[in-house]
């Protein structure tokens, strides 16, 4: 055990209890001021039940998507030596430091259907900003990051004497990257789009410039607990963040239980 573990223990626990738990109690306790009829009168709502379903069916599709390009991004960078590879991995932090309302500009210059992309995509037929599509770019590019990084330590510390064993037994570089290297990378690329998927669900500022915020179509749920804020429905807003508090929790864990099962199978 290490010295001063009483200590540090309680400064953990009083941490979490003022920043975190503190907080997710005291928005419980908000919605019960309308009573359970009116919680369940707000989330039954069909504008709100849409703006949840947007919210998490984009989120997480954009979170697995960033899966397999995080995991491309990641072997490129950690694998290949090419000049401005330094400059690339760089790049690779630019959404985390990017204001969310400075990004959700550039995204709507570049993909509105006067962009230079967006004039592109309306060619063929496909509206990419003031549309779903344009919630789930936006989610991409926030998110990214959370794949890259959380893969790219795992890759560089992978052994690559056991992919070398392989090889030598035979096995193609298919074969390689399917049997040897995914399962070892299975809980970081989980734990990359458990990141992903929680920074989506919560994203604002990046997402209200390109989604248009339709109603019943591109509306976010964030949007929807500023719009009843304003309206000070404080209850209302309450209730929709629990909700999404609620639903985020369940996949967390959910992903959370995947992840511990990939590592226990790795390490047999």
């Amino acid at each position: 055990m290490l010295p001063g573990f009483g200590l540090s223990l309680g400064v953990t626990l009083i941490y979490l209890g003022l920043i975190v738990l503190l907080p997710l109690g005291v928005l419980a306790m908000r919605p019960w001021e309308i009573g359970l009829d009116g919680i369940v009168r707000t989330l039954t709502d069909a504008r709100v039940a849409a703006a949840l379903k947007i919210t998490f069916g984009i989120s997480f599709l954009a979170a697995l998507t960033n899966g397999p390009l995080g995991l491309l991004i990641a072997w490129t960078l950690t694998r290949y030596e090419f000049p401005g590879r330094r400059i690339m991995d760089a790049l690779v932090d630019l959404p985390f430091a990017l204001p969310t309302a400075v990004a959700g500009i550039a995204l709507t210059t570049l993909y509105a259907p006067t962009g230079p992309l967006g004039a592109l995509a309306a060619k063929i037929g496909i509206k990419t900003a003031y549309s779903p599509l344009g919630i789930f770019i936006a989610l991409v590019f926030i998110g990214l990051p959370f794949v890259v990084r959380s893969i790219q330590p795992v890759l560089q510390d992978l052994d690559r004497g056991v992919e070398e064993a392989a090889q030598t037994l035979g096995a193609t570089d298919l074969q390689r990257i399917a049997y040897v290297v995914i399962p070892a990378l299975g809980p970081a690329i989980l734990s990359g789009i458990s990141l992903a998927f929680a920074r989506a669900v919560g994203e604002y500022g990046s997402v209200i410039f390109i989604a248009g915020n339709m109603p019943m179509k591109t509306e976010i749920a964030p949007l929807l607990i500023v719009i009843k804020l304003e309206q000070y429905d404080y209850a209302g807003a309450a209730a929709i963040g629990v909700a999404m508090v609620a639903i985020s929790f369940g996949a967390l864990i959910g992903m959370n239980i995947l992840q511990m099962a990939l590592a226990r199978r790795g390490r047999t």
